[in-house]
């Protein structure tokens, strides 16, 4: 069973820490910080991620405001690469229309979430967002933004909700566009512990 779109399912997880931190390991070497901020209108994270990739640097800073609901609703996303130095701003309207650096981008109405490249902690996005019941399988196109290029396009993925294992939840992944699956552990906050492949929980 597949479950598309907005659904207005209550958040289950637990409280979202102050501050979360992450190791990359996919292609090269890194390290994101994120912090949460609650607002009366949802919640503000703001992060920033450096790495060594292919023998380049990266650097990319980001600013994420969700609603009440955890749609996403404006992104601001710079970086620093052997590209030079980029910035791309995002905004939602909350129902699958999207505005990249003020123009429509016909290409990405109808999703709901944003997916970065350079993060693991955008993979929460959608989760509290829907929170799946045990074994449906629910698509999540989201607007994936390339960490070094800043470059945005549509990505088709997919979470099913597996059963838990010592305190943990459990999600298999699947990102149609790069082939690529996985099983991703969260915690009783809903944010990455272990993402296979890509990036591992450090604080």
């Amino acid at each position: 069973m597949t479950s598309p779109g907005r659904q207005s399912s209550p958040t289950r997880f637990d409280d979202l820490p102050t501050s979360a931190a992450w190791r990359h390991h996919h292609g090269g070497d890194g390290f994101e910080v994120a912090w949460f901020h609650p607002t009366a209108q949802g919640v503000s994270i703001r992060g920033a991620t450096s790495a060594v990739e292919g023998g380049g640097l990266w650097h990319v800073r980001y600013a994420i405001d969700v609603d009440n609901q955890w749609v996403t609703r404006r992104v601001e996303v710079t970086s620093l690469s052997d590209y030079g130095s980029r910035r791309t701003v995002i905004d939602a309207d909350g129902h699958g229309r999207w505005r990249v650096n003020g123009r429509h981008s016909a290409e990405m109405d109808c999703c709901l979430d944003i997916d970065l490249e350079s993060s693991a902690m955008t993979n929460t996005l959608p989760l509290h967002r829907l929170y799946p019941d045990l074994g449906i399988l629910v698509d999540t196109p989201a607007v994936y933004v390339r960490a070094a290029t800043l470059d945005v396009e549509h990505l088709d993925q997919t979470y099913r909700r597996l059963p838990a294992e010592a305190g943990s939840y459990r999600y298999h992944y699947t990102a149609a566009s790069f082939g690529f699956g996985c099983v991703v552990v969260m915690d009783a906050a809903g944010l990455v512990l272990d993402y296979p492949g890509i990036a591992t929980r450090s604080a």
